[in-house]
C-alpha cells in the first residue's frame, strides 16, 4: 500500500491488539540502481532475524511461528523491486500479511508485539501531504488521490461520476435554431449537485485538501451547486478529459500545490514568530520531544528529511552520532523524529513538513506551544 491509504480508520485497525505476536519490520529501500542491488540482501538478513526472533520466543508456538513465516514469504513474492520508494514496512500475523512502500525512510528493524508499529507510516502520510483532486466536467467527475509524487484515480463514494445522456430534440433546434448548452441544461446543475453531494461524503471520511480541474463554465456552474469548491484550496482551469492520465494530471496540478506550499511555510514562519514572541516556542529535538509528551505543542514544523538516532537520558534526547547502535539497547532511538510526529498528531497538534534547512537555527524541528 502507499500512504495516502492510511486513514483514520485503517490506523485505528493496524493499532489494535492482536493476538501475540504481531510483526513489524521495517527497511530503508532505494529507488533506483545502483544502491537498490542491495535491498534484496537487507531483506534476506531481516527476516533472517525474524525467523530467529521467533524461534527463540518461547511465547510463540510452533503453529504460530511457522504460519508467520509463511504470510513473510508471501509478502516478499508479492514484492516489486521496480515500485520500491525510501522505506519498506512489512507487516504479518499468522493470518494476514500487509506491505507499505513509504517516501521516507525508516531503520533496520523487526518488533514483536500484540500489535503492529504505525509511527513510519503516520510520518511518511504528513510528510507526503495527501489532497484529493477532482476532475469535473458537464457531464462527468472523477476522484484522484495524491500526494506530492502521484495521484491515482479512486473508485469510492460511487467515483467516477457520469450524467445521464440527454436525448436529441429536433424540435428545439427547428424552433430555436440551435442545441442546449450543457451549462444551462438543469440536468447538468442536477448532476454536478450529486456529484458535490458524493464529495461531501468522501471528505467527512477522510478529510484532506481538495482540489478541481475543469474549464471554467464547470467549475463555476459546480461552486453554485454547492459546498465544496467553496472549501477548495486550489483550482486548475483546463479541460478535464474522462480519460486524464494520472502523471498528466499531477504535471498540471503541480503549480497550485506549490503555490499552496508556499502560502503554508509563510504561515508557519509567521506563526513560529509570534509564538517566540509569547516565549510560546520550543526549538530542538529534546525540547519538542518534551513538550509533545506534556501535551503543550499545538504545532510542530519539522524539516522534510530530518532524522536523528538518540539515547533516552534521564528524560533527555542525547544525539548519537559515531558510536555503533546495539539494536538490544533499548535505550536508543533510531527513528525518534517519526515517533514524535506519531505522538504529535494523537495528542491533537498539527504537524507540517517544511523545506530543509529552514528550521537550521532551531535545530531542525520547531513547536508553537498551546500553554
Amino acid at each position: 500500500m502507499d500512504t495516502d491509504a492510511l486513514t483514520a480508520g485503517l490506523l485505528q485497525e493496524l493499532r489494535a491488539t492482536r493476538p501475540y505476536p504481531a510483526l513489524s519490520l521495517t527497511m530503508p529501500t532505494h529507488r533506483r540502481a545502483p544502491d537498490n542491488a542491495q535491498d534484496p540482501v537487507r531483506l534476506r538478513n531481516l527476516l533472517s532475524e525474524a525467523h530467529n526472533r521467533l524461534e527463540a520466543d518461547p511465547a510463540v508456538s510452533r503453529e504460530t511461528c511457522a504460519a508467520i513465516k509463511r504470510q513473510l514469504e508471501r509478502a516478499v513474492d508479492e514484492l516489486d523491486q521496480r515500485r520500491a520508494l525510501d522505506a519498506l514496512v512489512l507487516l504479518a500475523t499468522a493470518d494476514e500479511y500487509r506491505i507499505w512502500r513509504l517516501p521516507r525512510t525508516a531503520p533496520e528493524r523487526v518488533v514483536l508485539s500484540d500489535s503492529y508499529l504505525t509511527r513510519n507510516l503516520v510520518a511518511a502520510k504528513a510528510q507526503a501531504r495527501p489532497f484529493w483532486a477532482l476532475t469535473v466536467a458537464a457531464d462527468h467527475a472523477a476522484l484522484f488521490s495524491g500526494t506530492t509524487e502521484s495521484v491515482q484515480e479512486v473508485h469510492i463514494g460511487g467515483f467516477p461520476l457520469t450524467a445521464p445522456r440527454e436525448d436529441f430534440d429536433p424540435q428545439r433546434e427547428e424552433q430555436i435554431g440551435d442545441t442546449p448548452s450543457n451549462f444551462a441544461s438543469e440536468d447538468t446543475k442536477l448532476f454536478l449537485r450529486t456529484v458535490d453531494e458524493k464529495l461531501r461524503a468522501v471528505l467527512a471520511t477522510d478529510p484532506r485538501p481538495l482540489y478541481l480541474v475543469g474549464i471554467a463554465p464547470a467549475l463555476a456552474l459546480f461552486e453554485e451547486a454547492g459546498q465544496c469548491a467553496k472549501d477548495a484550496v486550489g483550482r486548475v482551469t483546463k479541460g478535464a478529459p474522462a480519460d486524464n492520465a494520472p502523471r498528466e494530471l499531477l504535471t498540471e496540478l503541480r503549480p497550485a500545490l506549490e503555490a499552496r506550499r508556499a502560502r503554508f511555510a509563510a504561515e508557519i514562519d509567521a506563526k513560529l514568530d509570534a509564538a517566540r514572541g509569547r516565549k510560546a516556542f520550543a526549538g530542538g529535538l529534546d525540547e519538542v520531544w518534551a513538550a509533545v509528551r506534556e501535551g503543550r505543542a499545538g504545532l510542530v514544523a519539522v524539516e522534510e528529511h530530518y532524522q536523528q538516532t538518540v539515547r533516552m537520558d534521564e528524560e533527555h534526547l542525547r544525539p548519537v552520532t559515531d558510536e555503533v547502535v546495539d539494536p538490544a539497547d533499548v535505550t536508543v532511538r533510531e527513528d525518534i523524529v517519526d515517533e514524535l510526529v506519531e505522538a504529535a498528531l494523537d495528542s491533537g497538534a498539527e504537524v507540517y513538513f517544511v523545506a530543509d534547512d529552514s528550521l537550521e537555527a532551531h535545530g531542525r524541528i520547531a513547536a508553537e506551544l498551546r500553554f
